[in-house]
């Protein structure tokens, strides 16, 4: 079994036939469009991982034994999970951007367990189903999008009780071939550069609700599958000339609000239909990989823009003042606690009655909340130190204009050998990383995906033992005595 090389993932992505609309226009090509390409890179290069270095980014297939992207793996051992960790910080490295397949392989190892308890449960077949998918997803190495957010409509209403029921996914129409699928899942991280959907639902569900609670998978490209590509600060920059202005013109990372328009999927592909007792199981499971996953991802980027400011730093003369080293070991600090966060949860790894591992819940909610906050103090102290350049800096036409280009050159020049294009391509990367089109991947994204703050402060409760904790305290003020 191959592991595809990016060239060939690249031309498979353009034999699909997606149907996708970027500011208002339907694409045909949108595998070379300049502003989807440097997402695209960015997925190709966990291909190139996998090729150059195995056994960080592959691994033993579960199922079959033979040799997989670890992305479509299911993790065997608390160290498949910490490998994970570190091949997300690697890509984080190398792409300075989000490369889109963390939340595929959270939701297949998510589905592998839920199906395999559901089944023992309700006496159905999704968890054998379901392995031939994944089996399927690894033979061909593919790109699988993970697909849990709904629009929601009303957030203070259930699915069932929405007045318009297409706020959430649900199923229209059951037959004897399969099932018919409607509604939009929102913020997709991907979808453009993936052969497959594996859609889950959102939230726990009740009774009345049985047809929101469903899971499947299907091409991306399926009838009726329709993206909208979603847009990030200063994206229209990527149409511009010129490399400078982006700040990081090769990689990138893309949402989609992802509509599905009476989907029909056959029954070989559905993993949950109607069982609302299972759905916060999946949620819960998904929620605590993909929460484990920041800890890598996000420490990834972090290393690139301390980089960036540290050589902000030397290009502004500065790099030796007691306050800006203070400040980047402050950055250091915080990035190396969100690799932690991602670690301790991946060591600390229980088995599932499926066979495959999950990271310890409680810790992986504290990862993630950890990083909805310290990538914001991150970015915080780049600004700090790069400068109010960073938002007034000149373009590139106007270093390369024919009459004021030499003023752009003598008066943006930084200390040392650094040129003003040096420093303008490097004020750009960290105004890409802060405030750009890279904002996303490291902001918002750190705030809002996964779930939002308090999702992880309502899940760290859930699974801390308050009653041991204050059964503790008593015992040592003297209050609770063994009995004579």
């Amino acid at each position: 079994m191959a592991l595809k090389t990016a060239a060939e993932y690249i031309e498979s992505i353009r034999k699909l036939g997606l149907d996708v609309y970027l500011l208002g226009e339907k694409i045909g090509n949108w595998v070379d469009h300049p502003i989807v390409r440097p997402s695209l890179n960015s997925v190709a290069m966990t291909y190139t991982l996998a090729q150059e270095n195995e056994e960080l980014a592959a691994t033993r297939s579960m199922l079959t034994g033979e040799k997989v992207n670890r992305f479509n793996s299911l993790f065997q051992s608390p160290a498949d999970l910490v490998s994970k960790i570190k091949m997300q910080r690697e890509l984080g490295r190398r792409t300075g951007s989000c490369f889109q397949r963390c939340v595929g392989m959270d939701a297949m190892n998510a589905v592998f367990s839920t199906t395999f308890e559901l089944d023992q449960r309700h006496n159905t077949k999704y968890h054998g189903r379901f392995q031939d998918f994944v089996r399927y997803a690894q033979a061909h190495d593919l790109v699988v999008q993970g697909a849990m957010t709904d629009v929601k409509g009303d957030r203070g209403l259930a699915p069932r009780e929405q007045p318009d029921p297409d706020m959430f996914l649900h199923v229209v129409e059951r037959n004897q071939d399969g099932i018919v699928i409607r509604g939009a899942k929102a913020s997709q991280t991907g979808t453009v550069n993936s052969h497959e959907i594996l859609v889950m639902p959102t939230l726990r569900l009740r009774p009345g609700d049985e047809d929101y609670a469903v899971c499947c998978a299907l091409p991306t490209d399926a009838e009726g599958v329709h993206l909208i590509y979603g847009r990030q600060p200063s994206d229209t920059r990527k149409l511009e000339r010129g490399s400078i202005d982006i700040g990081n013109a090769g990689f990138g990372g893309h949402e989609t609000l992802t509509v599905f328009e009476n989907v029909f999927v056959p029954w070989d592909r559905v993993f949950m239909c109607g069982e609302v007792d299972f759905s916060s199981m999946l949620v819960e499971r998904f929620a605590s990989y993909h929460r484990q996953s920041y800890g890598g991802c996000k420490s990834g980027v972090a290393d690139v823009l301390i980089g960036a400011t540290a050589m902000m730093a030397e290009y502004n003369g500065v790099a030796g003042a007691s306050h800006v080293k203070d400040k980047i070991a402050e950055m250091v600090h915080l990035c190396e606690t969100i690799y932690s966060g991602g670690l301790a949860c991946s060591h600390e790894g229980e088995r599932t009655l499926a066979g495959n591992y999950q990271p310890n819940i409680l810790l992986a909610n504290v990862c993630k909340l950890n990083v909805t906050r310290l990538p914001y103090e991150i970015c915080r102290l780049a600004e700090d130190i790069a400068g109010g350049l960073l938002v007034t800096v000149p373009s590139e036409a106007d270093l390369h204009h024919p009459t004021i280009g030499k003023f752009v050159e003598k008066y943006l020049r930084g200390a040392g050998t650094a040129s003003a294009e040096t420093r303008m391509r490097m004020i750009n990367l960290v105004q890409c990383l802060t405030m750009g089109v890279a904002a996303p991947s490291f902001r918002t994204e750190s705030m809002h995906g996964a779930g939002s703050p308090m999702a992880q402060k309502i899940m760290i409760m859930r699974q801390t033992d308050m009653e041991q904790k204050k059964a503790q305290a008593r015992k040592l003020a003297g209050i609770d005595r063994p009995e004579p």
